[in-house]
């Protein structure tokens, strides 16, 4: 299963591909797609839009997984993130991949074992389960965090989802 990590920011998106099989995980990219601050916030967007096309379709992954989004302290930033939130959600979706989300304090514990992990010790434990893994910055390394809270869950979820849809056709 290759699985896409996304951590949306209108600024920059980290992107993260893991590759899992049974309890292996194995890093094969990550980056950042960045938009241009100086550009309109439709403009931005497409740039966003299409950085992760192109992620997409260079590393061809099975799944994708997104960090959820919590209300910041300046509503303007809030609702701007929750933009390039929809953009993070919508390409995979266009791909016809599955796309789940996880919150923060998620993600944090099933990398770093505790919730409120800092930035560093994200960025550490993802050295640690991604051996020889160069991350290119810390919108990145948040990705693959994503993608590994992901490769985490991803089973459950879909078992989950499976048979709620078996129980609903059985009523």
């Amino acid at each position: 299963m290759r699985l896409l990590g996304l951590d949306p920011g209108l600024r920059h998106t980290g992107w993260g591909i893991i590759e899992v099989e049974g309890n292996s995980l194995r890093h094969l990219g990550n980056g950042a797609v960045a938009s241009d601050g100086s550009l309109g916030l439709s403009e931005r967007l497409v740039q966003l839009y299409n950085g992760i096309n192109q992620v997409i379709i260079d590393w061809q992954p099975t799944e994708a997984a997104v960090e959820e989004t919590f209300v910041n302290k300046n509503p303007v930033s809030t609702l701007k993130l929750g933009q390039a939130r929809g953009i993070a959600l919508l390409v995979p979706s266009l791909h016809g991949l599955a796309v789940e989300e996880y919150a923060p304090n998620k993600i944090k514990k099933s990398v770093v074992g505790a919730g409120h992990a800092g930035k560093h010790q994200i960025h550490a434990m993802v050295g640690m389960l991604l051996p020889g893994c160069k991350i290119s910055n810390e919108h990145a390394a948040d990705a693959l965090a994503v993608a590994i809270c992901h490769a985490h869950y991803a089973g459950s979820n879909r078992s989950l989802k499976k048979a709620t849809m078996m129980a609903g056709r059985a009523t």
